[in-house]
């Protein structure tokens, strides 16, 4: 498409959560750090929200990539699980195997937690990172719970990141696992980039993805997609991605108004309400209106 055209070894605005194109604006470097503080104090529970697109799951590739091997990582993409097979999940990823397919609760808890003492001893600290938890059962919340309860006389022996959207917070306040949120430590809201971050932001993606050229977006063309974007990386990196192509199609090396004008016209998520349309129609109109009716009057 258009890499040779930029000069561009990949494209720069995929919405593959690439740890390579990670961005350290000042919001993802504080989650980031308070991700690695929590988990080397040993934090039983973390707990990272952000509203849909705002990177949380490239934020929690980046964590389990920043531990070192003094660390065992357990990623559960999918919580939108019942109890046991969140514990089957967990047992798959802390390489705990089984000689039949059925598996008993207590065989498995029993199992879970022979692991977690051998990875004690082994002097090695196991963190479980669950993606997307608003969509987990309460009782499978509590079913977590009860297994971060597991501890020596000095830690741990399970840490639990939780990474979700806003409705986190609204399941928590439930009655029946008042527990499990008392037990959350460390708390980090992630939000939207700033217009100047936004910048670096897209100049960042362009370096790593080989752009070696100067500016690529106009003033305009930035100030037009912070507006339509809000700043959301994930939409950020749809309409870069549109406005590219349109450049492309125009033959141009730079990226103008228009071009995420046009992109944003082809993304339903950024595009106006059509009550929007109407109203500035009808205030245009209303202004019109009374400027004919000023000058006859004149």
């Amino acid at each position: 498409m258009y890499l040779e055209y930029f000069g561009l070894r990949e494209f720069p605005f995929n919405l593959t959560p690439d740890t390579s194109f990670f961005f350290a604006s000042r919001g993802y470097q504080e989650a980031l750090n308070t991700l690695l503080i929590a988990t080397r104090t040993g934090e039983g529970f973390i707990k990272i929200t952000g509203e849909v697109g705002t990177g949380k799951t490239m934020l929690c590739r980046k964590f389990m990539a920043s531990l070192d091997d003094q660390f065992k990582v357990a990623y559960i993409p999918n919580p939108f699980l019942d109890p046991q097979s969140l514990l089957r999940a967990l047992a798959d990823e802390l390489g705990i195997r089984f000689r039949t397919r059925t598996v008993d609760a207590h065989l498995l808890q029993k199992s879970l937690t022979t692991a977690l003492m051998d990875f004690a001893r082994a002097g090695k600290r196991v963190v479980v990172c669950l993606d997307e938890a608003q969509a987990m059962p309460l009782e499978t919340l509590e079913a977590l719970r009860l297994l971060t309860n597991l501890e020596t006389e000095k830690r741990k022996l399970l840490q639990v990141v939780i990474f979700g959207q806003p409705e986190l917070d609204a399941k928590l306040d439930h009655e029946s696992i008042r527990q499990l949120k008392q037990r959350i430590t460390f708390d980090y809201r992630l939000g939207a980039l700033t217009r100047d971050e936004l910048h670096y932001y897209l100049n960042h993606r362009l370096i790593v993805a080989g752009y070696q050229g100067g500016r690529m977006f106009s003033p305009l063309a930035l100030w037009l997609l912070q507006r339509k974007t809000k700043g959301v990386p994930r939409l950020v990196n749809i309409l870069a991605h549109k406005a590219l192509l349109s450049a492309f199609g125009k033959g141009r090396k730079m990226v103008g108004v228009r071009d995420v004008l046009a992109a944003a016209r082809d993304t339903g998520s950024t595009r106006a309400p059509r009550w929007k349309h109407w109203t500035w129609a009808l205030l245009l109109s209303v202004a019109v209106a009374g400027a004919w009716f000023w000058v006859m009057m004149r």
